[in-house]
């Protein structure tokens, strides 16, 4: 069998119980995503650049760092942004069991519904990682996995401008764009090495420009589901 015929035949059988990938939108909408964060010194540079060009994005936020900084927090809900969960911290969760993925998980859903009054819908694995329990363990706590169909690769250290061009070749009507107005660290339960240094909010107004100049919007995954639905695939990597 074809790898094309496979796909054809095993898509719409792992769709309904997938990730969300992309939006299906007649509109022209590219869902801007931002992880790890609130982080004072980027999120604020994020927040102008998505404010300069009338552009809202979904924040999956660490919830050690929503309860650090919560005025922080509250700016990024101010502004008509998406909040969502990335986790109570940023350890794998694949390397844990599915029982205390999902304690962990409601755990962090209760603690954001709690901080910012109304309720969270999304989650996003940290590193994008979930097998089969994994994500068995995040749907029981209702709900949805998120992932991604671009990413920016802005874990690296590179030019904003390199970045954003980077981006720009891969993106898409519909697509749901990984980025990050924060670094995950030891105070996230993680050492990753040193963050990187390019300025966050550069990157931020590099690709709202590029979007427009293709005659796309940047929009928060709540935002893009006006008028749209999900894409859902099934996503497993450890």
């Amino acid at each position: 069998m074809s790898r094309r015929l496979a796909r054809r035949l095993v898509l719409p059988l792992t769709a309904p119980i997938g990730s969300v990938r992309q939006v299906s939108s007649p509109q022209p909408h590219v869902v801007l995503t931002y992880d790890d964060g609130p982080q004072p010194g980027a999120t604020e540079r994020v927040l102008e650049a998505l404010a300069h060009a009338g552009c809202t994005a979904t924040f999956f936020v660490l919830v050690g760092r929503a309860e650090k900084y919560r005025s922080l927090l509250g700016e990024v809900r101010s502004a008509g942004h998406e909040i969502a969960l990335h986790g109570v911290d940023h350890v794998r969760l694949t390397t844990l069991p599915p029982r205390e993925v999902r304690t962990r998980t409601a755990d962090g859903k209760h603690r954001l519904e709690d901080l910012i009054g109304t309720e969270v819908r999304w989650f996003r694995p940290p590193y994008g990682a979930q097998k089969p329990a994994t994500y068995a363990a995040i749907r029981a706590t209702g709900l949805d996995s998120v992932v991604w169909d671009v990413a920016a690769f802005d874990w690296e250290d590179h030019p904003a401008a390199a970045l954003a061009e980077r981006t720009l070749k891969q993106v898409h009507s519909g697509a749901v764009v990984l980025m990050h107005d924060g670094y995950a660290g030891p105070e996230d339960g993680v050492d990753d090495g040193p963050a990187p240094t390019f300025d966050r909010g550069e990157l931020a107004r590099l690709v709202c420009a590029g979007l427009a100049e293709r005659g796309l919007t940047g929009v928060s995954l709540r935002d893009a589901l006006t008028g749209g639905k999900t894409v859902k695939r099934a996503w497993f990597r450890s």
